[in-house]
This record gives C-alpha cells, structure tokens and sequence, in this order.
C-alpha cells in the first residue's frame, strides 16, 4: 500500500502538536512576533505574511510532501511556535515509506531554552520511526545556523555534511537564493539509543 503523509496530534507533557490549520493564524502571529532575534536563517511569518504562510504550507500537505504542525503549549493552549514532517521517501517496492525530514521548525522567543524543543522532537521521532517504521530520520538547516545546528545535535541527530546550493535561503534579503544546507540525521539503528537519551533529558528537564 502506497504511504499517505497524514501527521497525527502528538502530544507530551508540555507540547501538543496540532496539524496546522487557518485557525491558528492568531496564535502564529503572537508566537511570530516575540522577539525575533534568533530567525536570521527561518522561515517566520511576521505581520501581514500568516495567511500566506499557512496556505503555502497547507498547499505543501495538499500535494502530500509536508505534515505542517504547530506546536500547542499545554498548559496555557496558546501557539509557540511550528514544526513539520516533510519529504517523505518510498523507495521500496511496497511503497511503504523509508524515510523522512522533520523541519520547518521554529519557536517563540519564551518557548525557546524551556525543553519544548527536546520533547516535540521526541514524538516526532517516535512516531516516525515507531509507527511509520522509517529507517532515517533527516534534519536539515543553513550551514551558517550554528544556534540550529548545535540545537539539531543535542536532540543526537548525526552531522553528515554540508550540501552546497541545497536548499533555499530563508535569509532577509536572500528571497530567490540558495544556501548550503548542513545534514543531519538518526537511523533506525540508531533511535533505541538516541530514545534513551531524549527521555534522560525530559525527565531532568533540559531544554
């Protein structure tokens, strides 16, 4: 049976993850509109650019190459930030799927440093690899990202390299470039390990 790209709600202790629809708008412009300091290399909607935002991403989703999420504060159900699946690969001959990128990933300022991140990367994950069965799991992000990289390494993904004109830049002023991506990834083989590790780092709470 051919693998169709449908993102469940996951949910942990501190994030739920809601697939992404236009009634999040608001909650996306308040998240987006925290200090924005930290998005010099991301993908993030500030005022006026939401609805465009959602609609390129539910157009993504539409031609089954994105699960876009956003991501739910539990405790106080207001939007802090968006995550996703994106560019699911069958290569096998059942069509089941083989692998996945998890990405289009940014936090609100507040949510940022409090261990949102860990554990929304944890279901992520989990649900790849426990119940879709994938043998990779891919990161990517700017080669010049050295915040995104070093947070893409703490959750024990494996740096792979930098792919040169990779992927296009979300950099201002660099609308209609390519940048150099820096590959990351977690197999298969490696995720019982890397599942120990995530769960360590939620029970002690660090970011």
């Amino acid at each position: 049976m051919t693998f169709v790209l449908v993102g469940p709600v996951l949910e942990g202790s501190r994030v739920r993850l809601e697939p992404l629809e236009h009634r999040h708008a608001e909650g996306l412009l308040r998240a987006g509109q925290e200090d924005r300091s930290s998005y010099g290399y991301t993908w993030v909607p500030g005022p006026g650019e939401v609805e465009g935002y959602i609609e390129a991403q539910l157009g993504r989703a539409a031609a089954g190459k994105l699960a876009p999420y956003v991501q739910v504060d539990r405790e106080s159900g207001r939007v802090i930030g968006a995550t996703a699946y994106w560019e699911p690969r069958c290569w096998l001959d059942d069509g089941s799927l083989t692998a996945i990128e998890v990405g289009f990933t940014w936090l609100a300022a507040s949510a940022q440093g409090t261990g949102v991140n860990t554990e929304s990367k944890y279901l992520l994950f989990r649900h790849a690899f426990e119940e879709w069965g994938v043998a990779r799991v891919d990161l990517k992000t700017d080669a010049r990202n050295r915040r995104s990289r070093a947070a893409i390494e703490s959750v024990g993904a494996t740096f792979e390299g930098v792919l040169r004109n990779w992927s296009p830049s979300w950099a201002p002023g660099e609308e209609g470039r390519l940048r150099d991506s820096a590959i990351f990834s977690i197999t298969a083989q490696e995720w019982p390990d890397a599942r120990e590790r995530l769960e360590s780092r939620m029970r002690r709470g660090a970011a």
